[in-house]
C-alpha cells in the first residue's frame, strides 16, 4: 500500500490523486462522446460537478450506514474552545479522507447528471428526455472513471478488505485497515483491481454500443445492470458484514441497481424514443 507520495516536504495522498485522475479520464471519455454525437456541452464542467457531489453522496451514504461511528468520530474531533478551531478542521479533513460507499456516489452522480441534462439540452431535448440523454452519454465515462478511482482505494488501503488468499497477486493490507487479515501478515484479494478490470470492460462495451442507434435510456439501464453485477460479485471476496439474507449492504444495493437497470431497459425498449447521433466521420470510427 502507498497511501502517500512524499516529495520532499510535500505529502500527496494517493487516493485524492487517483480520484483526480479518474475525473480526468472521465472527462476525456465524455468529451469524446460529446464530439462524436455532435453535443455542444462542456464535459469538464459536467464531470467536475458530478465528482464533487458524487464524493459527497458516497460519504453521506457511508455514514448513514454507521451513525454510531459518525457520532464517535465527531466527538473525537470536536475539541472544546474556539482556540482549537484549526485542530478541528484538520481532524475533520482527516475523517473525510476515508469511508465512502459506492451506491451513494452512484445515486448522487445520476441525480447530478439528470439535472445537468435538463440544463444542457443535448440534441435539443428538453425536460425528462434531456436528462435521460445525458445519462446515456455519460455511461461509458462513468464506468471508466469508477475503475480508475478504485485504484486509489488500492493504493490507500481503503477498500482492500479482501479475504485471505495464496494467489500470486495477493496484496498486504495497510496496518490501520478496518478489517485486518488474520494473521496480520497474510495476503488478501486485491478487490479494487478486480473492479478496475471489470469497469474497463463495461466502459468498452458501452462505448461500442454508443455508436448504435438505441432507445433513449437503454444504455443507462445496461450500465446499471453491469455495474451492479460487478459489485455484487466482488462482494463474495470482500470482508463486509453480512446483514440481509447472508448479503452485505453493498450486495443489496447492487441487486437494486440490477433490478432498476432491467426495468429501465424494458421501459426504454417499449417507449423506443431514439436519437440518431450526428457523428463526425473521424469520431464515428472511434
Amino acid at each position: 500500500m502507498y497511501p502517500y507520495i512524499h516529495l520532499g516536504s510535500l505529502q500527496l495522498g494517493t487516493f485524492g490523486l487517483l480520484l483526480w485522475l479518474a475525473a480526468v479520464a472521465g472527462t476525456i471519455v465524455l468529451h469524446r462522446n460529446f464530439i462524436r454525437n455532435g453535443v455542444d456541452a462542456d464535459a469538464l464542467s459536467v464531470v467536475a460537478l458530478v465528482t464533487v457531489l458524487g464524493v459527497f453522496g458516497a460519504k453521506v451514504w457511508h455514514e448513514l450506514q454507521d451513525v454510531h461511528g459518525l457520532q464517535m468520530a465527531l466527538r473525537q474531533i470536536a475539541l472544546p474552545g474556539w482556540s482549537h478551531s484549526w485542530e478541528v478542521v484538520v481532524g475533520f479533513l482527516g475523517y473525510l479522507r476515508e469511508g465512502y460507499a459506492w451506491f451513494g456516489g452512484l445515486l448522487a452522480g445520476i441525480l447530478t447528471l439528470m439535472w445537468q441534462g435538463r440544463e444542457a439540452r443535448p440534441d435539443g431535448h428538453t425536460g425528462w428526455w434531456a436528462s435521460v440523454r445525458m445519462l446515456d452519454l455519460a455511461a461509458p465515462a462513468a464506468a471508466i472513471g469508477y475503475g480508475v478511482g478504485r485504484i486509489g482505494c488500492l493504493t490507500s488501503g481503503d477498500g482492500d478488505y479482501g479475504i485471505n488468499t495464496t494467489l500470486p497477486w495477493g496484496v498486504h493490507m495497510a496496518k490501520d485497515a478496518l478489517f485486518p487479515p488474520t494473521p496480520p501478515n497474510a495476503l488478501v484479494q486485491p478487490t479494487p483491481v478486480y473492479e478496475f478490470l471489470f469497469a474497463m470492460v463495461i466502459g468498452w462495451v458501452l462505448w461500442r454500443l454508443g455508436r448504435k442507434v438505441l432507445p433513449l435510456g437503454w444504455l443507462t439501464g445496461l450500465y446499471l445492470v453491469l455495474s451492479g453485477t460487478g459489485r455484487f460479485l466482488v462482494e463474495f471476496v470482500r470482508i463486509n458484514p453480512k446483514l440481509y439474507l447472508g448479503m452485505s449492504n453493498a450486495q443489496v444495493a447492487a441487486l437494486g441497481s440490477v433490478v432498476v437497470g432491467v426495468v429501465v431497459m424494458i421501459v426504454a425498449q417499449r417507449r423506443d424514443v431514439k436519437v440518431l447521433p450526428a457523428m463526425s466521420e473521424e469520431a464515428a470510427t472511434a
